[in-house]
């Protein structure tokens, strides 16, 4: 057993060996000519009109999770379905499907919640009340 885990640890330092090799082999070998316009960020070959950090939508990240979170979770069904014929046939057919519907009513949960907290809305509505004191705000400072 022990010489299992020897050739694991020879494969790893000849793999590490060799990724340190070529990267000294590279930088021996590529040429070193710096200049201003290799140091800029790379916009498909134009130059940057701004900085490199700008700010993104908090909405494209909620929206981002909740679909990476409910695809996971339908991925996690498809062996469920694939092997449901066979708990058919054993008799616990019942049992399998009280246990996908509770699953699939946690998701429903979760789609609920972020449908009541209107995390699914790309552009918020703005109430009736927020619209109308926002331009009684903006006439009152025209006036001025």
């Amino acid at each position: 057993m022990l010489n299992q885990f020897g050739s694991i640890l020879v494969f790893s330092l000849v793999g590490a060996g060799f990724i340190f090799a070529s990267m000294l082999a590279s930088r021996l070998v590529r040429p070193h000519v710096p200049f201003r316009e290799k140091l800029l960020t790379y916009e498909c070959g134009e130059i940057p009109s701004e900085g490199g950090r700008i700010n993104f939508n908090i909405r494209f990240y909620l929206i981002a999770l909740a679909f990476i979170i409910f695809d996971v979770e339908i991925a996690l069904m498809f062996p469920v379905a694939a092997v449901y014929r066979g708990w058919i046939e054993k008799g616990s057919g019942l049992l399998a499907l009280w246990e996908i519907g509770v699953f699939v009513f946690i998701l429903l949960l979760g789609l609920v919640y972020l449908w009541v907290k209107k995390d699914l809305q790309w552009v918020p509505r703005v109430g009736h009340e927020e619209r109308v004191s926002g331009l009684a705000i903006v006439s009152k400072a025209s006036r001025i």
